[in-house]
């Protein structure tokens, strides 16, 4: 009997080394296009959540361009900004300076004075154009530190509610029952008389009506279903308020924050006119006390009068026609005309 010694057949199902080797160099292969299919489909998500923003913005500016008023205000602004930015190309700091005055105590307007001079025998046309300056970033510093501390107490308190809604809505209520400017002319005299005490004396004053409006729209917002399905998903606090509630509130702020502008360039007038502001810079306010303490009023000087006080309504103006016609767009159920 014959025995056959031949090697069996290896079984069908076991792989050859090279079939194995293959089938390890096939895996990074297949695992590329995956790769470049995640990258292609996170770059179209963001590519149309820009082109989302871009329509929202077109849209918003259409609508915005219907509201003449705002189109007036908007276009009294933009020259407003470009004459205060510009200024220090065309008047030199000097134009503050009392020992180089060019001209003589208080002289009417004329063809070198076109606005007359103050009680120094400075240029009250220069004078006027150097303070907008400050003017304006005494008014764009306050309003937005207002409406960062109303947005940021509003939230807060509409999220969480319970005890610090409670307790932060107290505390809201203080702030609108007392007087805004009387809190204000409190904080600027116990301060050192400066920019930024006015700025913050008007900031942190100024805020409660934010806070309440901000709140109410965080209620509203945090009562939609795609906010439970948020948390459901396991969303955080700061995920809700930062990614679903915050958004959502933003034209309201921008809103409230215009028509801040002009309530704090008002208040700003004020605390300088009443002596509180910073003596070391020139402001519209400043102007007016000036005017006042020279006797402008009784001597009959109007014109050193005239141009702060004209220039201070005309830019609150101007932000207020701004912001009640993003009211107006964001907001339809106002009714504002147009």
């Amino acid at each position: 009997m014959t025995i056959d010694k031949t090697p069996p057949n290896p079984p069908e199902s076991e792989e050859s080394p090279e079939t194995g080797a293959g089938a390890e160099t096939s895996a990074p292969a297949s695992a590329v296009p995956t790769s470049s299919a995640g990258e292609s489909a996170t770059r179209s998500a963001s590519s149309l959540a820009w082109a989302r923003r871009r329509a929202s913005v077109s849209r918003f500016w259409r609508q915005y361009r219907a509201h003449r008023a705002g189109l007036l205000g908007l276009a009294g602004l933009a020259v407003i900004a470009l004459i205060a930015l510009t200024s220090p190309l065309f008047i030199g700091g000097d134009v503050q300076s009392v020992t180089d005055a060019p001209g003589t105590a208080l002289e009417s307007p004329s063809g070198e004075f076109p606005l007359g001079t103050d009680q120094f025998g400075r240029s009250l046309l220069g004078l006027l154009i150097w303070g907008a300056r400050i003017s304006l970033i005494v008014g764009l510093l306050a309003a937005a530190l207002s409406v960062a501390i109303g947005t940021f107490v509003g939230i807060i308190a509409g999220h969480f509610g319970g005890w610090f809604a409670t307790v932060a809505m107290r505390v809201t209520d203080w702030f609108l029952v007392m007087p805004a400017l009387v809190l204000a002319i409190v904080l600027a005299t116990v301060m050192s008389r400066s920019i930024w005490t006015v700025i913050l004396a008007i900031g942190v004053t100024s805020w409660p009506t934010t806070a309440r409006l901000v709140r109410a729209q965080t209620i509203a917002v945090e009562s939609r279903p795609y906010i439970e399905r948020a948390r459901a998903l396991g969303g955080g606090h700061g995920h809700v308020m930062t990614r679903h509630v915050l958004p959502n509130v933003m034209p309201l702020v921008l809103a409230q924050t215009t028509l801040g502008i002009s309530t704090a360039i008002l208040t700003e007038a004020t605390l300088a006119f009443l002596g509180l502001g910073d003596p070391s810079v020139v402001s519209w306010g400043g102007m007016l006390q000036d005017a006042r303490e020279a006797g402008a009023v009784s001597s009959g000087h109007w014109w050193y009068l005239a141009p702060p006080g004209i220039a201070i309504a005309l830019v609150a103006l101007a932000f207020t026609l701004c912001g009640r016609a993003i009211e107006a767009v964001l907001n339809p159920k106002l009714g504002v005309s147009r």
